[in-house]
């Protein structure tokens, strides 16, 4: 049952934190509103923790580790029994000895580090009631209890990895005097390693190699790998002995001989006691960095909004390729997972490269544009033959039909709704041996984190070209988000993979953070990029890409020239009549007399064709056009095509007799009724494409007479 202290604390909260808190903890409760219990519930599991704490920056955890430290220091190290949880109260320091450790009498710093401590208890990770006392969940004081950088107590790695003969060995070294026994030995070694005056005096005699590899111990981190210590016999023991001259960094025999080192209880692994550690450091403090660090000397940007325009631009046209073609063709699934690598390669050609495909596909399956539709397979001829699982393949969805309707700009709102939040980072493959593939279905429960701290050190550094300054950018990204952003080459490529995304989205241009990057940033840092990103997004692309153009200009040699990004009804308009064959700054439609034919054969007539173009041209249209449409309407539609089982009519007696006589046709069994009727045995839809096959161009007709307009059946997915 949860506490009453935590649920009235939850009644205090505001909806809006409460939603956040939903978000962050990845709550979800179907049908209904969550409630306080499972609000509750949630902040009591140590999954949704570590989750919460990965939204927290480094002064935060900075926070978090030093109440944890500071804990281990009052009441001992938490006990490893899950099956009884420690009461968290009992485990409580006091807010002032936090905010001592962690800025000292530094009234600024002290300011800090209580907004620190405010935010955390607005994250719930810090455990109401809040006041003079601090307290967190066990699962942080096991990770966080060694999170200020220092080691153990001294009596504790003593008593744990020493037998009596090398306790003594050590009273000995520190010129001590002989002990009756094991406990009295391990008090006097143990006094004089916490007393600050006589390890001081031990450490004035130390050489130079010594005391600085004890200086740098205590500021960076209390462990080091050296061969100084043994496992004292063969069989598992958690027993070690001091073993001179194995250590290969100098001054480090001179330490472990004194205890000044002492076994971590890892082979080959020793530890700076806390005491050593405090005593070198001149007083005790954590770490903390309240704020993050600044670039410096980073070359300027210019002109940062024309790059990013011009991406948006080229990724409109670039979209709007690639789903017509996953339209006109679906793309294979692998039995692996993926989108079939040459299906990616044919939708690249004319595009951009594959890499780029392969991004834009993920955005656009997770936008809801795409979608994957199971085929059945095949029965086998053997009847007792196992029937093979449905093949799928990745067609557009209804959304995409409305997606078309929408100037170019508000087609581009999804797709950076999507990328804000994506669990992934497309760009980047794990397997550096595996070709990457689209659609694998890879989540990345770091990638949203690391998007948002690159962008939060993208705005510190505004005007400048902060992607010239790798260290800056991980070092800034790593305040942000220390929980969150990896370490080594791996995380050094998702970084640079991130900023690769950023600039073919127009969210950075010339190195620097644009308009659309400082709205995705703030969609982020508010919570609403999983909510309502749309309002926010529209406005900035509305103004980052020009008005869709109306017109076109109908030139001599039969082709149309849209110059920008035509309007969605221009497109469907040119693209019912000619063929578009090339993208850029200037879109280029073909006409021809195959693709004028193809224009009347969806129902459009000459007259009707003409007048429209005629209002989106801008002047005149060229005589060779129109006589095209003219003569092809005047041979179109001379035979009809019935829909009575069906017959062929025309006026054309003579076309009648050849259609008869012709051999292509004779599947369809066409025989003469009339002298201006034919009957076909086959239906309408087989005769119209065995005689459109054979170099006709029948028209569909209905019952009443009127031209039908044929509407191609377009598959999708659900």
């Amino acid at each position: 049952m949860p506490s009453d202290a935590l649920m009235a604390w939850l009644t205090t909260r505001a909806p809006e934190q409460l939603a956040l808190l939903a978000d962050r903890g990845a709550l979800r409760v179907r049908g209904r509103e969550p409630s306080l219990e499972d609000y509750a519930h949630l902040l009591s599991q140590d999954h949704v923790l570590a989750r919460l704490m990965g939204f927290c920056t480094l002064p935060e955890l900075q926070a978090l580790g030093a109440i944890a430290w500071l804990s281990a220091q009052r009441h001992g190290p938490i006990p490893d029994d899950y099956w009884r949880a420690p009461d968290p109260d009992e485990r409580a320091v006091s807010r002032a000895e936090v905010l001592t450790l962690l800025a000292g009498q530094d009234q600024d710093l002290r300011a800090e580090a209580q907004a620190a401590l405010e935010r955390l208890a607005d994250q719930a990770l810090l455990q109401p009631p809040h006041g003079e006392r601090c307290v967190v969940a066990p699962y942080i004081h096991r990770n966080l209890a060694d999170g200020m950088g220092l080691g153990r107590p001294a009596a504790h790695l003593i008593a744990r990895y020493f037998n009596a003969p090398e306790v003594h060995r050590l009273a000995a070294a520190l010129g001590l005097d002989k002990a009756p026994g094991r406990e009295a030995a391990e008090r006097n070694v143990v006094a004089f390693l916490t007393d600050p005056e006589r390890l001081h005096a031990l450490l004035a005699k130390a050489p130079a190699t010594a005391t600085e590899l004890l200086d740098r111990l205590a500021h960076e981190g209390p462990l080091l790998e050296v061969r100084s210590f043994q496992p004292a016999g063969l069989y598992g023991t958690n027993k070690y002995v001091y073993f001179a001259d194995g250590a290969e960094q100098a001054g480090a025999d001179w330490l472990a001989a004194r205890g000044l080192l002492l076994p971590a209880g890892v082979p080959q692994v020793a530890e700076l006691p806390v005491e050593v550690a405090i005593a070198v450091r001149g007083e005790l403090r954590a770490t903390f960095t309240p704020h993050p660090p600044q670039p410096r000397d980073l070359p300027r940007a210019e002109n940062i909004e024309p790059p990013a325009e011009a991406a948006a631009g080229t990724l409109a046209w670039q979209l709007e390729r690639l789903l017509a073609g996953c339209a006109e063709q679906p793309l294979t699934v692998r039995k692996s997972g993926g989108v079939a690598i040459r299906d990616t390669k044919r939708l690249a050609k004319g595009i951009a490269e594959p890499e780029t495909v392969r991004f834009l596909l993920e955005l656009c399956f997770r936008a809801g544009l795409l979608g994957l539709v199971a085929e059945p397979a095949e029965p086998p001829a053997n009847r007792r033959a196992k029937v093979p699982p449905p093949a799928h393949v990745v067609l557009p969805t209804r959304a995409y039909d409305r997606w078309l309707s929408y100037a170019p700009a508000q087609r581009l709102v999804p797709i950076l709704a999507a990328w804000a939040v994506c669990r992934d980072i497309p760009l980047w493959w794990p397997d550096p041996d595996q070709t990457p593939v689209a659609l694998a279905g890879l989540d990345d429960s770091d990638a949203v984190s690391l998007r948002y701290a690159l962008l939060e050190a993208l705005a510190a550094a505004p005007a400048q070209r902060a992607t010239d300054a790798p260290p800056y950018l991980v070092a800034a990204a790593t305040w942000h988000r220390p929980a969150r952003i990896p370490q080594g080459p791996a995380g050094a490529q998702r970084i640079e993979a991130t900023l690769r995304e950023a600039a073919l989205l127009g969210v950075i241009g010339q190195g620097a953070l644009t308009r659309l990057g400082h709205t995705v940033l703030d969609l982020l840092r508010t919570g609403q990029a999983w909510k309502t990103p749309n309002a926010a997004l529209s406005p900035v692309l509305t103004a980052m890409l020009p008005p869709p153009r109306t017109t076109a200009r109908f030139q001599t040699d039969l082709t149309a020239v849209v110059a920008g990004a035509p309007e969605a009804k221009l497109a469907a308009l040119l693209s019912t009549v000619g063929v578009r064959e090339s993208e850029g700054h200037a879109v280029v439609w073909r006409i021809s007399h195959a693709s004028v034919r193809h224009a009347l054969d969806a129902g459009h007539k000459p007259d009707t064709l003409l007048s429209r173009l005629r209002a989106v041209a801008e002047g005149d249209l060229p005589q060779p056009l129109e006589y095209l449409i003219k003569d092809v309407g005047r041979t179109h539609g001379r035979m009809r095509v019935v829909r009575s089982g069906c017959c062929i009519r025309s006026d054309d007696e003579a076309l009648l007799d050849e259609l008869v006589h012709a051999k292509p046709l004779r599947a369809l069994g066409l025989r003469l009724i009339a002298p201006t009727v034919l009957i076909s045995a086959s239906p309408e839809r087989e005769t119209m494409t065995a005689l459109r096959a054979a170099g006709y161009a029948p028209a569909l007709e209905a019952e009443t007479g009127a031209t039908l307009v044929e509407k191609p059946s377009a598959r999708r997915a659900p």
